[in-house]
C-alpha cells in the first residue's frame, strides 16, 4: 500500500454530550456541533466525514442525509457520507433520492455506507417486525444494488409490492454513487457485498484489528472469484488523540466507560471494568486511543494487517464534550494523518 492509496477520515453519531449545568445539551445545538466538526475535517485536508444514523435519545443525528446536506454547502473537497443508513428501515429508492441530491449539492462528494445498524429502535418506530431482520436487509440491499446501476429497472420481493421504474430521480452526474456496505464480522454479510460488487467497512469496535483478517481475506477471495476486481475495504473504530498518552486515556476512560456500561446494561452484559476498558485502549484493543504517534502506528498496524484502503476514525464517545472532540479531530488531522501516510510511504520505499 501506498501513501496515496489510503483514505484517513472521521465518523460521528452525533453522540449528546452534557451542558454546563450538567444536563444533556438540546440535540439542535449537537447537530450544530456536527456540522463544525465536519468543516474543521475539511480545513484540514482529512478524506472523509461520516455521519451514523440513530432513532435513540443519546444521539443527536437520525436524517444524516440532511446534515451532510448542510456540510455539502459549506465544504469543498471533502467527501460526506454514512455510518452507517440503517437500510433495513429505510426505502432504498428514497434512500438514492436523497443520496444523489447531496452529491448534487456536493458536486460528485456524496457515498452511502448501509448496514443493519447496531441497535433496533428503527424498527417498531417504522412499524417493521424484527422478525423479518434478516429478509429486510437483504431484499432491500437487493433493490439498492439494482437502483444503483441509475437504468430502468424491475424488481420483486417478499416485503414491498414489485417495482418497475427506473432511473430513478435525480440520477447523479457520474453515474456512479458510491456505496459501500458496513459489516460487522460475519462470513455471509463480506461475502454478500462481493456478490454485488460493493466495497466493505468493517466495524472494529472490540478486540485486535488481526481477528479480522479472515474475513478481509475472504472478502477480496470472493471478488476475485466473481470476477468483481480489486475492491477498497475500509475500517471504522473509536479512538481519541490528545498530546501524549496518558492524557488521551485521562480524557477518554470515564466517557468510554459510562457508554460500554450504559450499552452492556441494555444488552445484558456485564459491567465493563476499568482494566478492560484500558485494554481496549492498548495495542491490541480497538480503541485507537494515545499521542499522535500512538495513533499513527496503531492505524498502521491495523492497515497493514487488513489490506484496508480507509480508515474512519469514530471521534465522538458517549457524553465526550466538544471542545475535547474538536482538539481530536485537530490532531487528527494535524498530526496522526500525516504521520500515517509518512510510515506507509517508507513501507513502499
Amino acid at each position: 500500500m501506498t501513501d496515496t492509496a489510503l483514505e484517513l477520515g472521521l465518523d460521528t453519531f452525533g453522540d449528546i454530550a452534557l451542558g454546563p449545568d450538567g444536563e444533556p445539551l438540546p440535540a439542535a445545538v449537537v447537530v450544530r456541533e456536527v456540522l463544525t466538526e465536519g468543516q474543521l475535517a475539511e480545513e484540514l485536508g482529512l478524506d472523509f466525514f461520516g455521519v451514523g444514523e440513530h432513532h435513540r435519545p443519546d444521539y443527536a443525528i437520525s436524517a444524516p442525509d440532511t446534515v451532510l446536506a448542510g456540510l455539502a454547502t459549506t465544504t469543498e473537497r471533502i467527501r460526506l457520507g454514512t455510518s452507517v443508513t440503517v437500510l433495513s428501515s429505510d426505502d432504498p429508492i428514497r434512500v438514492f433520492q436523497r443520496f444523489s441530491t447531496v452529491d448534487a449539492l456536493s458536486n460528485g462528494r456524496a457515498e452511502i455506507t448501509v448496514g443493519r445498524g447496531s441497535f433496533i429502535e428503527s424498527f417498531p418506530l417504522f412499524g417493521l417486525s424484527l422478525d423479518d431482520y434478516e429478509v429486510l436487509f437483504s431484499e432491500k440491499l437487493d433493490l439498492l444494488a439494482k437502483v444503483l446501476q441509475e437504468k430502468p429497472f424491475e424488481w420483486s420481493g417478499t416485503t414491498r409490492p414489485p417495482v418497475k421504474s427506473g432511473p430513478i430521480m435525480p440520477p447523479t452526474e457520474s453515474g456512479h454513487l458510491r456505496t459501500w456496505v458496513g459489516v460487522g464480522g460475519t462470513p455471509a454479510s463480506v461475502v454478500r457485498a462481493a456478490q454485488y460488487g460493493l466495497p466493505i467497512v468493517i466495524a472494529i469496535i472490540g478486540g485486535p484489528s488481526a481477528q479480522f483478517a479472515p474475513l478481509a481475506d475472504l472478502y477480496r477471495r470472493a471478488c476475485k472469484e466473481l470476477e468483481q476486481g480489486d475492491l477498497p475495504i475500509g475500517v471504522h473504530s473509536p479512538g481519541h488523540v490528545a498530546a501524549t498518552d496518558e492524557q488521551a486515556v485521562e480524557e477518554y476512560l470515564p466517557y468510554f466507560m459510562e457508554q460500554m456500561r450504559k450499552l452492556g446494561r441494555e444488552r445484558g452484559w456485564a459491567p465493563m471494568s476499568e482494566e478492560a476498558a484500558r485494554a481496549q485502549m492498548g495495542p491490541q484493543g480497538a480503541a485507537y486511543c494515545g499521542s499522535p504517534e500512538t495513533v499513527a502506528r496503531k492505524i498502521v498496524a491495523t492497515v497493514r494487517t487488513l489490506g484496508a484502503s480507509r480508515f474512519q476514525f469514530k471521534y465522538s464517545n458517549g457524553r465526550l464534550p466538544h471542545d475535547l472532540r474538536m482538539s481530536s479531530i485537530r490532531l487528527f488531522g494535524g498530526e496522526v494523518a500525516p504521520r500515517v501516510r509518512e510510515l506507509l510511504a517508507d513501507d513502499s520505499d
